[in-house]
């Protein structure tokens, strides 16, 4: 049998604190490597990251892969009989995957993780008729567009797909609600998620241990904007026996800060906690303040194959820079800029006809925003480890919003 690291085991340690603070910096020890935190998970949504190989995430300092449980439903047992999602995806390093019910869901509700109310309309319910999915005590009865199926996700189900794709992470089925939803509705919501995060530990129990190393599993903590909400089932799930916790919700902005402290204030301080979806600098460095260890988001990848570049100084348009010789930002070690591509020639090939070029473009562009916010985490576990957080999170901010 292969052999895994960390006695294929699952641990998570301390190393320092802010002080005054829930935030801390520590290592997620998994079969398949460590996770210093914190740290971001680049989304390979289908096992892989978009136009970026596993090579590239080794370059750019990836440590974790996050992948969807939806999306893999279906070639899970191939995964499985190919040694789980590690070995069959060429990334080699820790894995984390969804449980694929926000993707179930928001076929029926249009669910997103809003963070400006100025995109609140995006999460308003459509008409119940028109729904793909509907919420049961069982699951989410949902047809699948990309299939022209009807198909059912549970938390067994779910449980039973996510262990076939064997990620060394994985998250319990939970039903996320949105903006539009009220707090009656996110009451009844919640008191399911919870009885879904017992019937998911229990269902993970039976395959945790079937491709041969040990799988974890997280609770998902919900409960819209409503204080006793989250404090609620943070104290509910803090009793069970999960081995970390999802940070999940469609959040605004101006409250992200408040709403992460309310959960982790609750929480075990000894276990880790991933926060759902958010990937912004300035969610990121709210997460790590209050106590959030990992992150994960699809924006770095898609904003940079639409010309959204991240710099020191704050995002451009590679739209702006015909006739510029500048590299996509000074300061950054990226694969990209170390090998001297300007932001001229990366316009070009945004712009080419060419679909050889458009998908170098995605490369290029891609590792550089990644590596931005993988340099960013690894900025903050830094400041943490020496004590210089405010500091530094004070100097980011100034530099990168100009305030």
């Amino acid at each position: 049998m292969k052999e895994y690291k960390n006695n294929n085991q699952f641990s998570f340690e301390i190393t320092k604190k802010i002080d005054g603070k829930l935030g801390r910096a520590g290592i997620i020890h998994t079969p398949h490597g460590n996770i210093h935190t914190p740290a971001f998970m680049c989304v390979g949504t289908k096992g892989e990251v978009r136009f970026v190989s596993s090579d590239d995430l080794n370059a750019i300092h990836a440590q974790a892969m996050l992948s969807n449980g939806y999306h893999l439903r279906n070639v899970s047992s191939e995964i499985a009989r190919n040694g789980g999602l590690a070995e069959w995806s060429g990334w080699q390093g820790p894995t984390l995957t969804d449980s694929g019910g926000f993707q179930v869901m928001s076929l029926g509700s249009g669910l997103g993780k809003v963070v400006s109310m100025k995109r609140e309309q995006e999460v308003i319910n459509t008409d119940p008729k028109d729904r793909l999915a509907h919420v049961t005590e069982d699951g989410v009865h949902f047809h699948d567009p990309f299939t022209d199926q009807d198909d059912f996700i549970g938390p067994e189900e779910s449980m039973q797909i996510q262990c076939r794709i064997g990620a060394d992470i994985h998250m319990a089925f939970d039903e996320l609600t949105s903006l539009a939803d009220s707090y009656d509705y996110n009451v009844e919501a919640l008191a399911r998620t919870e009885r879904w995060a017992q019937r998911s530990l229990d269902e993970h129990l039976k395959h945790r241990d079937d491709l041969g190393y040990r799988q974890s599993l997280y609770g998902v903590l919900q409960g819209g904007r409503w204080e006793d909400l989250r404090r609620s089932t943070a104290k509910k799930l803090a009793q069970m026996d999960f081995d970390g916790y999802g940070l999940g919700g469609a959040f605004l902005k101006e409250s992200l800060g408040e709403i992460l402290r309310w959960c982790c204030e609750e929480l075990p301080e000894n276990k880790p906690r991933h926060l759902l979806g958010l990937s912004h600098p300035d969610d990121i460095l709210i997460g790590s303040e209050m106590g959030a260890d990992t992150f994960d988001c699809v924006a770095p990848t898609r904003e940079a194959r639409h010309g959204r570049i991240y710099t020191k100084y704050g995002p451009i348009s590679l739209n702006k820079f015909d006739g510029s010789n500048e590299l996509l930002d000074a300061n950054c070690d990226c694969p990209t800029c170390k090998a001297g591509w300007t932001r001229t020639q990366l316009r070009a090939l945004m712009k080419s006809e060419k679909q050889e070029d458009k998908h170098q473009y995605y490369n290029l562009a891609s590792m550089h925003n990644l590596r931005f916010i993988i340099r960013l985490t690894e900025e903050i576990r830094e400041a943490i480890i020496n004590g210089t957080f405010e500091e530094y999170k004070k100097e980011f901010l100034k530099n990168y919003y100009h305030r």
